[in-house]
């Protein structure tokens, strides 16, 4: 069993700065790789960023392009999300997610394909 913790969250006024982490302990796979949802308050679970075992392919929903980052530290078995420009729209609770995966330069970008789930860390960007 795959344990995510999620790190990083809290309050920040529009157009500053946060960087998320996700930590995979206990019993992790082989290769996996890892993403970013988040849920805002009345609203369904969407996709932010992903990123493949390796680190060399990512994807990211448009809304954050050219403001998110989203990076993995292997060694340390961690993923970021370095969150810059913040609007108020991005508030919400961020979630880090997981999946097994034999490819090592997939990444996943929809809620079905992740296995496992961190519980969550809030973002909150005042205006």
């Amino acid at each position: 069993q795959v344990k995510l913790v999620e790190s990083g969250g809290g309050l920040v006024q529009a157009g500053g700065s946060l960087r998320l982490s996700c930590a995979a302990s206990e019993h992790t796979f082989s290769s996996y790789a890892m993403g970013w949802f988040r849920q805002a308050p009345g609203k369904e679970r969407e996709f932010v960023a992903a990123i493949s075992w390796t680190g060399s392919n990512t994807d990211y929903t448009d809304s954050v392009k050219g403001r998110f980052t989203i990076s993995r530290d292997k060694a340390k078995n961690t993923v970021y999300l370095q969150m810059n420009m913040l609007k108020p729209e991005d508030t919400a609770v961020y979630y880090c997610a997981v999946r097994e995966t034999a490819f090592s330069r997939r990444y996943y970008s929809t809620l079905q394909d992740y296995n496992y789930w961190g519980q969550g860390t809030q973002v909150t960007v005042s205006s």
